[in-house]
Order: C-alpha cells, then structure tokens, then sequence
C-alpha cells in the first residue's frame, strides 16, 4: 500500500476551570480554540507559525471547520491534542484529534481549512505561497511523516 507522507504534530496540556461550563465539562466552542493549539504547534514545527506568515505578507484565514464531539473532556483533564496536515499546496487543510491523555479515549475530532491571503493586494490566492509549500516538502523529503 502506497501510503502519502503526512505532517503531524502533538502537544499536551490540562483543562482549566476557565474551559468547562457548571457541569465541569468543557464548554463546546472551546474546543476549537484546543484545535488552534495543536494547530499552532504544527505551523512551528513546519517553520511558518503566524509571525512567519504575516512576515512573508500573507495570511490564512479559517474558511470551513467541523468538529465532531464523541466524549466529554472534564477540568483536571490532562489532553493530547494532535494535528495532521492533510493539504499545503491549494489550501491549508489540518485535521485534529483530541484525546484523553489519561486514558487514551478519543474525546473529539475535526478539521479546518484555511486559504492563503495576500495582505498587500488584498487578493485570495487559490494556491498556498512557495515560501510555505517548499517548507512542508522539505520537513517530508527529511522524513518527518506521521
């Protein structure tokens, strides 16, 4: 099986009480905002985090997200939230996973698409800049894969 190289990255990190709502379970819109974590951890890992993108004059809007809710994260939570690039060349397109760390059950699922944005002109660009692109391949081309 020919199996298609893959960016992923991982972080971890603890549900705060400022996350749940009055039954200590996690509010539904925060959820997005662990999706950004793992997300901007990913950018790093590639090298063209959001000071790198603005620098180069572009930015990347969010242009559709979905997110699937499959089992409650609670305060004291540790969770590891993973990010896997599933598109670089036409659009940004990462998908999340989030677990439990504690106990390895996934919590929640999702994915985001962004586009690329030239701040000068003001123009969307219906294919992601070279300065990105060459990134990713070069991470994939030295065996970085998920």
């Amino acid at each position: 099986m020919n199996r298609q190289k893959k960016l992923s990255a991982e972080t971890e990190f603890k549900i705060e009480f400022y996350d749940v709502d009055l039954a200590d379970v996690v509010w539904h819109g925060n959820y997005v905002k662990f999706f950004e974590v793992a997300r901007r951890v990913l950018l790093d890992k590639i090298g063209y985090g959001y000071m790198e993108m603005k620098d180069s004059g572009y930015a990347f809007p969010v242009t559709a997200l979905s997110v699937k809710y499959m089992h409650p994260l609670r305060y004291g939570d540790r969770v590891r939230a993973r990010a896997v690039l599933d598109e670089y060349e036409n659009c940004i397109k990462i998908r999340y996973e989030l677990y439990n760390a504690a106990t390895g059950e996934k919590a929640t699922k999702g994915e985001s698409s962004q586009m690329a944005f030239d701040i000068a002109s003001g123009e969307s660009c219906f294919t992601c800049p070279a300065v990105f692109v060459d990134k990713v391949r070069a991470l994939l081309a030295g065996g970085n894969e998920s």
